[in-house]
């Protein structure tokens, strides 16, 4: 097989061989892209490897053209017909990217299905071609020639070209002007090409106007992408940035300098908050009404995330104004709560227990709206659930009434409250920490004080979860009582 070409098809070859080279670097520019969507990736993985195929499919023919046999005869056959097959699926790929960007509403289901009935034409014309020679044929020598009728070809492209054209005249506005250009480049640089081919007939410009303008096109495409990436991460710095703000501005609002009362020699207390997110809905809270009175709060808001730590930083402001007003711990929780339900139109609650503990005397009087039962010892026993009768969360119902109890702190009692993050610690097994673990941790603690208290119990509950994702607010209170 001897292999003959002419000046032309050399020029032909040369312009192949580059487009060939320029699809691909772009098709791995796409794929290794990190930043860029994956159906943009997949939809250029696709549209380039067309490309790829439609322009060595005319090498190939130019390769075998005028090839003497039988066997050449069905294969440039073959490539010819894939040939003319991609160039339909070509603009088919630039339609259906046009179709997304102008997004027309309710018409882009229709457009969309009269963009695959005209592909569909094209296939079935191109299949009726193999049979009738209508677009062209091959003579005894295996020479390429066009049919009279040649131009039907391009007709259903051309039909697709002129409706890509409505569609970025019509919705202009939601084409950024780089993208429209490519896109302008892409659709009408083969008329340009065609233009120079009556000129230069053997030479194929239109093969090299489409690999360029399909290049710069991708280029546009990743240009965009690569500054709408930019623009997240600069969107998702500043978010990081609001957010550890928000953390350092929660923190804050909780009593966090310890000892906390120094001058105070009634009573011990100390309090940690861990969230899950980088803000949370728990809150402890803890202080003196008068001389002789503190207040304790332990509160856990549905929900995480800055929802919750709003939600949580109106609760906690309230129950304290409340309790400042001298209210006892039923009040405090009725009044919050008719405060809440009066403005809360996303229906959040929060579970409360509140407790006020006469230092002189020990007495601790509380009230509980939908929280964990708190645990007691007392100052020669082991910890031991309280478990006080529950109220409706604050939040849920205006018209909720809540009970108090009463619980005597002897010198050397100690109280430890806590969130449900405790006691629903869970491992990679799905099993929970509970309340049992809960109190055996406390008990080992004994008589350590109450930072060290919390450590033990934190100590259990991690080594419990061990590698387990935290998903929930951990936060705690530990008050001893050592009176006058």
């Amino acid at each position: 097989m001897e292999f003959g070409i002419s000046w032309g098809n050399l020029i032909n070859v040369m312009f192949i061989s580059a487009g060939v080279g320029i699809c691909s670097m772009s098709l791995m520019q796409v794929s290794a892209g990190m930043h860029i969507n994956k159906d943009i990736k997949r939809y250029f993985q696709v549209f380039f490897s067309f490309i790829i195929i439609y322009i060595t499919m005319h090498l190939t023919r130019i390769m075998l053209e005028g090839q003497p046999g039988l066997g050449i005869n069905i294969g440039i056959r073959a490539v010819t017909f894939i040939e003319f097959l991609v160039t339909g699926f070509m603009i088919y790929m630039i339609s259906l990217m046009i179709l997304y960007v102008a997004n027309p509403g309710k018409t882009s289901k229709v457009v969309g299905i009269v963009f695959l009935v005209l592909l569909g034409i094209h296939v079935a014309m191109l299949i009726l071609a193999q049979y009738t020679n209508l677009y062209y044929y091959f003579d005894d020598a295996n020479v390429y020639h066009r049919a009279g009728t040649y131009a039907l070809s391009n007709l259903v492209q051309v039909v697709m070209i002129i409706q890509n054209i409505f569609l970025l005249i019509r919705y202009r506005d939601k084409f950024d002007f780089k993208l429209a250009t490519a896109l302008w480049g892409y659709m009408l640089a083969p008329f340009g090409a065609i233009i120079l081919q009556l000129f230069f007939s053997e030479v194929q410009f239109i093969i090299l106007s489409t690999v360029l303008s399909a290049a710069y096109l991708s280029y546009v495409i990743i240009s965009i992408q690569t500054k709408r990436y930019e623009e997240q991460q600069k969107e998702t710095a500043r978010l990081d940035t609001e957010l550890s703000m928000a953390t350092r501005i929660q923190a804050d609002t909780l009593p966090n300098i310890f000892p906390a009362f120094p001058e105070r020699e009634e009573f011990s207390i100390y309090a940690s908050m861990n969230p899950a997110k980088e803000v949370g809905g728990d809150f402890y809270d803890f202080f003196l009404i008068d001389d002789s009175h503190l207040g304790i709060v332990m509160a856990d808001v549905s929900g995480k995330g800055v929802p919750a730590a709003l939600f949580m930083m109106v609760s906690k402001i309230l129950v304290q104004n409340y309790a400042m007003m001298g209210l006892s711990p039923k009040e405090v929780l009725e009044s919050t709560n008719r405060q809440i339900c009066a403005n809360n139109p996303e229906e959040m609650f929060v579970t409360v227990w509140y407790g006020c503990l006469d230092l002189s005397s020990g007495k601790l009087v509380a009230a509980n709206a939908g929280h964990e039962y708190p645990a007691i010892k007392k100052p020669d026993g082991p910890f031991e659930l309280v478990k006080d009768k529950h109220g409706l969360v604050v939040g849920a119902f205006e018209l909720a009434k809540y009970t108090e109890y009463e619980l005597q702190m002897d010198p050397g009692s100690k109280l430890f409250i806590y969130t449900d993050g405790v006691a629903e610690a869970m491992n990679s097994d799905d099993e929970l920490f509970g309340t049992d673990r809960m109190i055996d941790a406390l008990n080992i603690s004994g008589g350590d004080s109450p930072k060290d208290v919390l450590g033990v119990v934190r100590a259990a509950v991690d080594d419990f979860v061990k590698e387990a994702p935290q998903f929930d607010d951990l936060t705690m209170l530990c008050l001893e009582y050592k009176g006058k």
